[in-house]
């Protein structure tokens, strides 16, 4: 996750205005740029949610260590935008075994083995990723220029690639799971589809304040140049949200817990907007941070429990309504934006969806279906 999201995803952000500045990167192929990222992520959660035998899982996610890697120097080695293009997409590409095909394999592995079938401390790498990438950049940016930053990543995305490719082992097909571990659980297709309408939602709802955060905060009144403190304060709090909110689930299930995470995110939306002072800036990177890879942990991981045998299929289904969303929201906010002169507008419009999510959440709660009920006994389980 480090990999392939904290460098490979999230590197390019804090980066982007050194780029800017030494390349001449312009602001519509700056966005591009950040599109295509989405369009790999795109694709690879289209294929991640066909593959089903765990040998192939496997591979695939070792694929996608390499790829981590070059994306991550293609980017050192040529200033041609379209180059970068291609190695945007790659990054993109990358993430898939991040988000979802590791995902799968150790949540696999844990119920094999008799664990909790959670995954929060592994989510917990996007806002570690954030954390240790905004670090590494700005101890490298009064030394080094663009390029020889994105070497710099490379050395660390190096060191990872041996880390990552060591410790998950490969999957043993021949130990035998429990029983009730075995079967699949799937959702009815209505149910399925509000639950894809509802994560859609929540993607919208992170796209926008992800990629204009640092932006947003910048360009408040009086908080110039605090746009990077807030970005690491949202990856201290992701670190830690995608563990905690395991927790909550556990006490107050599976929809209860996304409900309370998409409200507290509405907030963390709203706040820089509503009360543009440090500490509610700040209170809102909090609330944001902990609460959007809350949503990805809960949701992928319900995923998993639904289809234990095959635990990508309907991952990879989430992540591609995820990631449609991905990309749309970031084009729609910078029509918004060239019009408004801000990003406040965006920021409503990223609320207002949140809103519907949160409703089709609550919807999904208190629906009288076995769905609800029999996720949360699985969960419980798997706790045992």
């Amino acid at each position: 996750m480090l990999l392939t999201i904290g460098i490979g995803r999230f590197a390019y952000t804090p980066l982007l205005p050194v780029m800017q500045e030494q390349t001449g990167l312009g602001l519509s192929r700056a966005g591009w740029l950040a599109a295509v990222i989405y369009m790999g992520y795109l694709a690879g959660a289209l294929l991640a949610s066909q593959i089903t035998s765990l040998r192939a899982k496997d591979r695939f996610y070792r694929i996608a260590i390499i790829l981590g890697v070059l994306s991550t120097l293609g980017m050192a080695l040529s200033d041609n935008f379209w180059l970068w293009v291609f190695f945007r997409f790659l990054a993109g590409l990358s993430g898939t075994a991040g988000m979802i095909i590791s995902a799968a394999l150790i949540l696999h592995w844990l119920v094999q083995h008799g664990f909790r079938g959670e995954l929060g401390i592994h989510y917990g790498g996007v806002g570690l990723g954030v954390v240790i990438v905004t670090l590494v950049i700005e101890s490298m940016s009064a030394y080094f220029d663009w390029r020889e930053q994105w070497l710099g990543l490379t050395l660390l995305s190096m060191v990872l690639a041996v880390l990552a490719w060591v410790w998950l082992p490969s999957p043993d097909t021949e130990k035998p799971v429990a029983k009730q571990q075995t079967q699949d659980h799937p959702p009815s297709p209505l149910f399925f589809r509000l639950f894809l309408a509802a994560y859609c939602c929540a993607g919208v709802g992170y796209v926008v304040s992800v990629t204009f955060i640092v932006a947003i905060i910048d360009g408040l009144p009086g908080m110039e140049g605090k746009g990077g403190l807030g970005f690491l304060v949202m990856g201290l709090a992701a670190a830690a949200g995608a563990f905690l909110w395991d927790r909550v689930a556990r006490s107050i299930g599976y929809f209860a817990s996304l409900s309370a995470a998409a409200l507290l995110q509405i907030a963390g939306i709203l706040l820089p907007v509503m009360m543009p002072s440090l500490p509610f800036v700040l209170l809102g990177c909090v609330l944001f941070g902990a609460t959007f890879i809350g949503l990805v942990s809960l949701v992928l991981t319900m995923s998993g429990h639904y289809f234990p045998t095959r635990p990508a299929k309907m991952m990879g289904k989430m992540s591609v309504a995820y990631g449609v969303a991905q990309i749309v929201g970031p084009a729609v906010t910078g029509i918004i934006a060239e019009y408004t002169g801000n990003y406040n507008a965006g920021l409503y419009m990223a609320a207002l969806v949140m809103v519907v999510g949160l409703c089709l959440f609550i919807l999904l709660k208190f629906l009288d279906t076995k769905e609800d009920r029999q996720i949360d006994e699985i969960a419980a389980y798997s706790a045992r």
